[in-house]
């Protein structure tokens, strides 16, 4: 079981979680004390008639006017209804997951005046597979991901959308079917739920963590490429890379000395070889790998300290008792993170691209055209390139940052946001595009070794070929490609070349 206490979750927890592989999730004691002590605050203030931004007053522009105590319950219910406006395709179950559990994780905090049973319901929710249905347009990253989470709290409520089979459920029916009774909002629960970053939060950490299996991966795919390419592993030479100490670049030379040791290719052309160094998609892989590194490092770190925040509005302390109303909603540094996660991840495209270039055209390879068998009569991979290219383009768009596309909203009182779910949105696309451009030069790379047989490549390199044609067979003849990339992809996705990358160079990483 994983006890949450809103200071001590991980981002594993959070993938764990996510994918059903934990669903067992409760409150730590020390969680039930701090939730209690915020509700007790938010009752005195009712009892003593303080004006409470979203408690005592409305929203937004409409913070100005008071509530009168017959209709503050009715209030929440309103807010939550009324919000509940997002738009377009649902997002995944696994985010849908990722976000009840980072929000029960931060009410969990007790800085937000809910009752015990808010959380309790989430976190019951999440048990028994009840995953709201959260549309993925809706929320501009202030004020918090309002609709998003307002998606989420309508399905607490009996209301709404789950995931069902074959297609959405009534949340009313699915909670009767798990024996869970709709929860009441009572006064501050309806803004507590919805204030909140996690909607940008939860896609963000999904796709750091895909990036980051992708990032080891681009390491195998890169030593393939240089050993089908009789490329030099003399620029990873560890005094190279210690006298520009970037923590990324010296983990990616690592990486790929361990890959390429004991190479009867590289013995093959030691000496005698013209050439005096590759080209740069070569030469530099720890230079532009370490540099995705570094940025995957920023942006775990800046997700570590996200998903244990309180980002709701007002805040509620309880020694003293006080309720300040601030702006912890604001996701401008998860969506500045996100864009350069984006731009990271095009990046790792873009040389991975310009490698599959060079092992497909034979002016740069010596190796047949298009690494086909019969070339002219085949194709061999051609086209297979032109895919990778088209999504490298789609990429480049999706590094245009979103997070300096500020639109005033809220009669002008929200009057700068972040733009956090666009730019989750497009990191998340972003990573999914990365791994079938590597999917496709691992493809690529291990059809080039076929050509340089019987030498053996370098012995983690020799594994991540035999774990590829475990899956993909080599090409003796044009057939269609689209099965093998796809199966490829989920490799990749699955973490089985970052793991054999892992077993030759370690798991320490920047």
């Amino acid at each position: 079981m994983l006890e949450i206490d809103g200071h001590s979750l991980t981002l594993e927890d959070v993938g764990r979680v996510a994918q059903g592989l934990e669903s067992e999730v409760a409150l730590s004691t020390g969680a039930c004390r701090a939730i209690d002590a915020s509700r007790e605050v938010v009752e005195r203030a009712l009892g003593e008639e303080e004006p409470v931004y979203g408690v005592t007053t409305g929203f937004g522009r409409l913070a100005e006017v008071l509530i009168p105590p017959a209709q503050r319950l009715e209030l929440q219910e309103n807010l939550i209804r009324s919000h509940a406006s997002g738009l377009g395709n649902a997002l995944s179950r696994e985010v849908s997951r990722a976000v009840m559990l980072l929000r029960a994780n931060s009410l969990a905090r007790g800085n937000s005046g809910v009752r015990r049973v808010v959380v309790d319901t989430l976190l019951a929710m999440l048990q028994g597979g009840i995953e709201p249905v959260i549309p993925e347009f809706g929320s501009v990253g202030a004020s918090g991901d309002l609709a998003p989470l307002a998606h989420v709290a309508l399905c607490l409520m009996g209301e709404g959308f789950v995931h069902g089979e074959p297609g959405p459920l009534l949340a009313a029916e699915a909670l009767q079917r798990a024996e869970l009774k709709p929860v009441q909002l009572r006064e501050k629960e309806g803004l507590a739920l919805i204030n909140g970053t996690q909607a940008t939060t939860s896609q963000g950490v999904l796709a750091l963590l895909r990036a980051e299996t992708a990032v080891e991966t681009s390491e195998l795919a890169g030593a393939m490429s240089l050993e089908g390419l009789c490329g030099t592993p003399t620029p990873f030479d560890e005094r190279v890379h210690s006298n520009r100490p970037h923590p990324g670049q010296m983990t990616s030379a690592a990486r790929l000395r361990a890959l390429l040791a004991d190479s009867e290719i590289r013995e093959s052309h030691r000496y005698g070889d013209p050439r005096v160094h590759d080209a740069y998609s070569l030469r530099c892989m720890p230079q532009v790998h370490g540099a995705a590194r570094d940025v995957l490092g920023f942006v775990r770190r800046v997700l570590e300290i996200e998903i244990n925040s309180s980002t709701d509005n007002p805040l509620v302390f309880s020694d003293p008792d006080e309720i300040v109303s601030a702006g912890n909603f604001h996701a401008q540094l998860i969506a500045e993170a996100l864009d350069f996660l984006s731009i990271a991840c095009t990046d790792l495209a873009s040389i991975s691209q310009q490698r599959i270039e060079r092992l497909l055209n034979p002016d740069l390879s010596g190796l047949p055209p298009f690494l086909a068998q019969d070339p002219g009569v085949e194709s061999g991979f051609m086209t297979a390139q032109v895919a990778v290219v088209d999504m490298l383009s789609e990429m480049r768009i999706l590094s245009h940052p979103a997070s300096v596309d500020s639109v005033t909203t809220s009669a002008n009182k929200e009057d700068h946001v972040s733009m956090g779910m666009a730019a989750a949105r497009k990191a998340t696309r972003a990573v999914g595009c990365l791994d079938y451009v590597l999917a496709v030069e691992l493809m690529c790379a291990a059809q080039a070794l076929e050509f340089l047989k019987p030498l053996v490549p370098g012995v983690g390199v020799a594994e991540g070929y035999e774990r590829i044609r475990q899956h993909v067979s080599p090409l003796a003849g044009d057939r269609v490609l689209g099965d093998d990339i796809e199966r490829l992809r989920d490799l990749v996705r699955t973490a089985a070349f970052s793991d054999l990358v892992f077993k030759y160079a370690g798991t320490s990483s920047a």
